[in-house]
């Protein structure tokens, strides 16, 4: 190293993983609601929703960064329709944006009565995931995204618009 060079030229970078389109990480899950997982009332309790939700976000994530992948935060999570006992819950989950090591998923929730077809759009949530290197468990870059319809530049835009949001709000709490 020659006299004068900075301390961080020794620093090992990882190269930049190339781009995915948002198709290839589209993930969906679905399973019977069972009174087990219900209020009294016969309907699915919103903590299990908010961990189905969880679960579909974070496969989308995981495919996307092909590694693993952790929650780091919940902007929202909108409960419309309830979901009844003996009725599908179905969860549709897509990369919709890639920030550098952070991914924000969006998740659709909808129930699906399985005697008459009828299917309801239930909740929605964003969730925001950290790609983490699969030795040092240390945040890793995640692959750029890449965006094919005006469906997922919308969704890619929507999703800047709220990350400003999110770190406003982070910004907030820390000088609280």
């Amino acid at each position: 190293m020659k006299r004068g060079a900075s301390a961080g030229a020794n620093k090992v970078r990882e190269p930049k993983p190339s781009g995915k389109p948002v198709n290839a990480s589209r993930s969906e899950m679905a399973e019977v609601v069972l009174p087990a997982d219900t209020n009294p009332l016969g309907k699915l309790l919103g903590g299990h929703v908010m961990h189905l939700v969880d679960v579909a976000a974070a496969m989308a994530a995981s495919r996307h960064a092909n590694s693993y992948v952790v929650t780091a935060s919940v902007d929202s999570i909108d409960f419309r329709n309830p979901i009844n006992v003996g009725e599908l819950v179905i969860l549709k989950s897509q990369v919709n944006r890639v920030f550098n090591t952070s991914m924000e998923v969006g998740v659709e929730v909808f129930s699906e009565n399985t005697l008459t077809g009828e299917r309801r759009q239930t909740t929605t949530a964003y969730v925001t995931f950290v790609a983490l290197d699969e030795f040092t468990r240390r945040p890793k870059p995640a692959p750029p995204l890449i965006l094919r319809t005006s469906e997922e530049k919308r969704r890619w835009q929507e999703a800047g618009e709220r990350r400003k949001v999110r770190l406003a709000l982070r910004g907030k709490k820390g000088r609280q």
